[in-house]
């Protein structure tokens, strides 16, 4: 069990973990011990997940959301397994976290009449000075 939040915890049911060869360093121990991970969420099928949060957190996911409404962390940063899948279950947590932060609602907002009236003066001023750059007439 993950614990989220005081309202959200993620069960066991819901996280499937595979385990593979990583790449990288690590010598002979590399071609041998799969200490990779690949964390499994099924966010989709989540009872503990409201709508609008997985649907925030689909957008948040990215590449890493499946099809079936899978959410798929990969984690070969150590070359211990155990290490890996502590950092897995922690970015999970923070996916999770992120999406339950409600976005604020844009208002949008409009230039004052004394801003409007300020940007037209400049205009006229610089067109002003471009309009005296001419050739210089003879009368």
């Amino acid at each position: 069990m993950l614990r989220i939040s005081p309202q959200i915890t993620l069960e066991d049911w819901e996280m499937t973990e595979h385990f593979v060869r990583a790449s990288g360093p690590g010598g002979q121990n590399v071609n041998k011990v799969a200490t990779a991970v690949e964390l499994r969420f099924e966010a989709e099928r989540s009872p503990n997940l409201p709508g609008p949060v997985k649907a925030r957190l689909r957008r948040i996911a990215g590449r890493r959301w499946t099809k079936d409404g899978a959410l798929i962390v990969q984690v070969d940063e150590t070359r211990s397994q155990a290490r890996n899948r502590e950092i897995a279950r922690t970015r999970l947590a923070e996916l999770v976290t992120k999406a339950l932060e409600k976005p604020k609602r844009r208002i949008p907002t409009k230039p004052s009449k004394g801003q409007k009236r300020k940007r037209i003066e400049a205009k006229k001023a610089r067109g002003q000075v471009k309009a005296m750059r001419g050739r210089v007439d003879p009368d």
